[in-house]
């Protein structure tokens, strides 16, 4: 069977063997609290590329130290974590993959020791700490540690670089105004809440010309926060700065109760690639290649990003394209039980 699933896909200066993405994934593997690479991280994404994936996007890899997730997140802030990066990627494309990095920066969400800043002193939840409302001499050193991000990314020779403006980390936190309360440069209005991630893509791009993503989450679940209509204008403007693809996952910006089902963020992806004209990436309970088949073949989206499916399946490519009866080539070294 012909399928669009398991078609090439042209993204800028490199060609996808297929449509699906492995989508980034927090591993919390990385030694001595440090940030490198280990043999761990080699092994778990290697098997992915064995098993054909068209895309691996690495975990949520932190631009700073105070911007980790959990003290065990990668780390991309310093030039000592090139070599093992580079090791990773260099074991993706033996395997005959293509590998991406999700640069990222935790915010109010950050589980390390010391203090944690954000746009505005909110906590998170009652649990967590309350950050440091962060200052503009701040917010600057920390787009220029995105921009020192994507210069390390391309040293490493990664193929994509994905910011990560979701999930209630620091870009989304200063797009939200459920977490945005300022009143300067960056914040106050629609236009001022993008400034943050305006001038991030702005300072990458100056350093990156390789194919650019974004992570959004386009639902914030709660009435008071930014509609779908306000990221199809944030999309649109991303179009315009260049950035090739929107991947659009949901959530996680403030606590909220999701109504999830199979595809319920693929809608997401489907009204910002028809209203921004911009591609966009699909996510969330994407379980069966007949399901990613149907997106595809649809409009709904370009790109298939599958997560926890990987955890449980590596070899996930050969699994659905048994499913659509689609013909999908072995490793070598596998051939005679593939």
């Amino acid at each position: 069977m012909s399928t669009l699933l398991f078609s090439p896909y042209e993204l800028k200066n490199i060609t996808l063997k297929n449509r699906l993405v492995m989508a980034p994934m927090c591993m919390y593997m990385a030694d001595n609290k440090n940030g490198y690479v280990t043999d761990w991280h080699v092994t778990h994404y290697g098997s992915r590329a064995i098993g054909q994936v068209g895309l691996i996007i690495i975990e949520a890899t932190a631009v700073t130290p105070q911007g980790r997730i959990s003290e065990y997140d990668l780390g991309i802030w310093d030039n000592s974590h090139v070599d093992g990066l580079k090791r990773l990627v260099d074991h993706v494309h033996q395997l005959g993959g293509k590998i991406g990095i999700q640069l990222a920066h935790a915010g109010r969400k950050a589980m390390v020791d010391g203090p944690i800043v954000a746009p505005s002193a909110l906590p998170f939840n009652e649990n967590m700490k309350t950050p440091e409302e962060m200052s503009e001499e701040q917010i600057f050193e920390t787009i220029e540690a995105f921009k020192k991000g994507a210069e390390r990314a391309k040293q490493a020779g990664f193929d994509v670089i994905e910011l990560h403006a979701a999930h209630g980390y620091l870009i989304n936190e200063f797009l939200s105004p459920l977490t945005n309360k300022r009143e300067d440069t960056f914040g106050g209005n629609e236009e001022k809440r993008y400034e943050m991630l305006n001038r991030v893509i702005n300072d990458v791009k100056t350093v990156w010309d390789g194919p650019l993503f974004v992570r959004i989450s386009a639902n914030e679940y709660n009435e008071a926060g930014n509609s779908l209509d306000v990221f199809v204008d944030y999309a649109k403007n991303m179009k315009s700065q260049g950035v090739d693809l929107i991947d659009c996952s949901s959530g996680a910006v403030v606590p909220a109760t999701m109504d999830v089902f199979p595809g319920y963020q693929v809608r997401y992806a489907e009204t910002i690639r028809r209203q921004a004209e911009v591609p966009t990436g699909a996510v969330g309970l994407i379980t069966t290649g007949n399901q990613a088949e149907e997106i595809l073949r649809n409009e709904r989206a370009d790109l298939i990003f599958i997560a926890r499916p990987f955890l449980r399946d590596p070899y996930l490519p050969r699994t659905f394209a048994k499913e659509l009866d689609a013909a999908i080539e072995a490793p070598k070294a596998y051939d005679r039980g593939w």
